[in-house]
């Protein structure tokens, strides 16, 4: 793996951590004092520079879409909620994001803790490789009127804002309607989302070497309600019904965009990936086995394959 030093000839990574959890500024402390003694620089955002006590240098950030330009890679300590909000950084510098698991699951982490001294001297040695993740985006009209575009790394969850009723939409696919639904609401998953809201709501798990797009129905009331695989070069549109009452669009869980009655979402491939850190060849099966503590114990497999940790 070659990287090129950031404009000033320094090596820096943006650091991303869970704010909200004292433990985690402890061990934050330890990786940037081992990044300093490799010479690698860290920066912070302010939020997180005020709560970490360290000896070493730090260089703070305020909050803004550039705070990883001229950085190797975003490194995150946290869950699955801190990772996708450093995506937003990673992305929009086009850096590789790099996340150590110290939440629950953590099923976007590439490693946890306990390897947390092997990771620094991965990034020391530029020893890892990245692939890129598929991205959605998603336009919200009323009309001729855009009232929001955004990006997804997991998922666009169009919801209905009142806990009483269903939300009435149209879902349309390629310029064509599929079906009408009353619904709790509609996902669009990328293959990484695909383990998150939408396995929650019913949808497949895919592997992330497969670009496409999923669309599950959330809770329908509907003869078809089935989750549907489609092409990544496909136009996902879902309609909601000028009698149904307000929704909201939530992308990633994190950035959200009204949409009243009579509104269109419509989706595709983002335009730009995320750019993702790997450590190591395990496949993604060996992921999945281990996050969802599959049992496997009846696994024999054939002369000489390697068993599961």
């Amino acid at each position: 793996m070659t990287q090129a030093n950031g404009p000033d000839g320094i090596r820096r990574i943006l650091l991303e951590a869970h704010v909200g959890r004292p433990d985690i500024m402890a061990t934050v402390a330890q990786v940037v004092d081992a990044c300093a003694a490799r010479g690698i620089a860290v920066r912070m955002l302010e939020e997180t520079r005020e709560r970490v006590a360290t000896q070493s240098s730090v260089e703070p950030v305020a909050d803004s879409p550039d705070a990883a330009d001229g950085c190797e890679l975003v490194l995150v300590l946290g869950g699955d909620g801190t990772f996708l909000r450093a995506c937003q950084y990673a992305q929009s510098a086009d850096v590789p994001v790099l996340g150590v698991n110290l939440g629950h699951i953590g099923f976007l982490a590439e490693s946890e803790m306990s390897s947390l001294g092997e990771v620094v001297r991965q990034i020391a040695d530029r020893d890892y490789r990245v692939v890129d993740r598929m991205t959605v985006e998603a336009t919200v009209l009323r009309g001729d009127r855009v009232l929001g575009r955004a990006w997804a790394l997991n998922e666009v969850s169009i919801e209905k804002v009142s806990r009483h009723g269903v939300l009435e939409v149209t879902v349309e696919i390629d310029g064509r309607p599929v079906s009408d639904y009353g619904c709790d609401g509609m996902l669009v998953s990328t293959p990484t989302g695909s383990t998150a809201y939408a396995f929650s709501a019913g949808g497949p798990i895919v592997w992330p070497q497969l670009d496409a797009m999923l669309v599950v129905p959330n809770n329908a009331h509907a003869l078809f309600a089935r989750p549907m695989v489609v092409a990544p070069t496909s136009r996902v549109a879902v309609e909601t019904a000028t009698r149904s009452g307000p929704a909201e669009v939530l992308l990633d869980g994190r950035r959200l965009v009204d949409a009243p009655p009579g509104s269109r979402i419509e989706v595709a491939r983002g335009g730009r990936p995320v750019r993702w850190v790997r450590l190591d060849d395990s496949p993604f099966t060996d992921r999945l086995v281990t996050k969802f503590e599959l049992p496997v114990t009846g696994w024999r497999g054939r002369s000489g394959s390697r068993r599961l940790p």
